[in-house]
């Protein structure tokens, strides 16, 4: 097993090479990438069964879904390697061009960062997604999976480094750090001369370790208290639908709601249809009721479990939903401003004047008018597979795919010009 430092070394050692290769040449790795997902298929599912066998009782059922991997979830994985084949190489395209009055001519060109370490947890599809977008884009990957899909993340990456030889290219542009301790992702925050970018994915406690402890610069993503608020002119249908998609379709994932508020104009009439369809439905149907947290003035109308006082900042990854009764837009989006991640936000109105408040007060990378929080998603925004979903401001907002994983150099063409 090779060090987080070796490891390090390599990745630097090779990334000149996508720099300088041509589109089709990348192309032509990422397709074999998708081939050998499929040709290794047996070897990647059997990792899964001792991963997902391995975390059973340490981790919820909903978490053991986002752990474990079937056929059609590695066919999906390789379908969205062949969808990156299929959108424009970000590099050398020229952002900008000026001509100065001595003649020099300017060009403002996208450019690889160099070598990207990921740090997540227990998503195995991250490890491809990862791959297929650093590699078009033109940079080295190395990945650092958690404890709980560590099988299943080497075997994934065991089969993509065939494909990358299988192209003729170096094995060592996508990498993957086996030593799952935390010295392994603190030697990658503070790989300084090595690691030009490092996206940590996974819950709050990952990412605040990373934002707060590296030392090479970090990109701030993930943690998604996403709101929903339902405005008093509400399309009522609409606004279940909404719900139900947003928090159970699949509620382990970082854009799945986490809050409603409703407005007080509508709660009396609207909160008995949301327990209807999220618990009473649900529960007659053999599926997971979701439990609902509800505020002083919710549990007045509506059963369910007081709210706790970190109930409205909690991501809980679950069947749970926070529930609180506001006065309008205005006290809605002053709720969110004080208690949102700033990464999902929806409004479900038929009111333009409420839906424009809205989308000009609220500050998260995504806000929605009456639609479900469920779409930020790279492959949802026509990005392909994302490697991460931003919640801050500089550099890349939202859904991460290739164009924000290249940074810019300027490259000045003379003929004998001097200053």
């Amino acid at each position: 097993m090779l060090t987080t430092l070796e490891i390090m070394k390599r990745a630097s050692a090779v990334k000149g090479v996508l720099a300088s290769i041509s589109t089709n040449d990348k192309n032509r790795a990422l397709s074999f990438m998708a081939d050998m997902l499929i040709e290794n298929k047996d070897e990647i599912l059997a990792a899964s069964e001792l991963d997902v066998e391995a975390a059973k009782g340490k981790i919820s059922e909903v978490m053991l879904d986002r752990l474990s991997l079937s056929e059609k979830r590695i066919e999906a994985m390789a379908n969205g390697i062949r969808e990156v084949i299929d959108l424009p190489d970000p590099v050398g395209k020229v952002i900008s061009a000026v001509t100065r009055p001595n003649g020099i001519v300017i060009e403002k060109v996208s450019a690889p960062m160099g070598v990207i370490a990921i740090i997540y947890e227990s998503r195995p599809n991250v490890t491809s997604d990862a791959a297929a977008l650093t590699l078009k884009s033109g940079n080295v990957c190395i990945l650092r999976g958690g404890k709980e899909a560590a099988r299943s993340a080497r075997a994934i990456t065991a089969a993509l480094r065939k494909g990358i030889a299988k192209a003729g290219l170096p094995e060592d542009l996508v990498q993957i750090v086996e030593d799952t301790s935390r010295e392994s992702a603190n030697e990658l925050m503070n790989g300084v001369g090595y690691i030009d970018l490092l996206i940590p994915r996974g819950g709050a406690g990952l990412i605040r370790a990373c934002t707060e402890n590296a030392k090479v610069p970090c990109i701030q993503t993930g943690t998604g208290i996403c709101h929903i608020y339902v405005d008093s002119d509400a399309d009522v249908e609409k606004a279940l639908n909404i719900l139900e998609n947003a928090k159970t379709s699949r509620p382990s994932v970082c854009n799945a709601a986490e809050v409603c508020l409703v407005s007080e104009k509508i709660a009396e009439r609207f909160l008995p249809l949301l327990k209807n369809r999220l618990c009473d439905v649900r529960e007659k149907d053999g599926k997971i009721p979701v439990e609902l947290r509800l505020d002083e003035n919710a549990a007045k109308i509506i059963e369910g479990t007081h709210a706790r006082e970190n109930d409205f900042d909690t991501e809980f990854l679950d069947y749970i939903l926070a529930v609180k009764v506001v006065s309008g837009v205005k006290e809605a989006c002053e709720h969110i401003l004080k208690h949102s991640t700033g990464h999902s936000e929806a409004i479900i109105t038929e009111n333009s004047e409420a839906s424009d408040y809205f989308t000009k007060v609220i500050d998260s990378a995504a806000v929605y008018v009456n639609a479900s929080t469920r779409f930020t998603d790279g492959g949802e925004f026509g990005l392909g597979c994302e490697i991460g979903i931003s919640t801050q401001k500089l550099h890349a907002r939202g859904p991460m795919g290739l164009s924000e994983l290249n940074t810019y150099k300027y490259i000045i063409r003379g003929n004998g010009q001097v200053r």
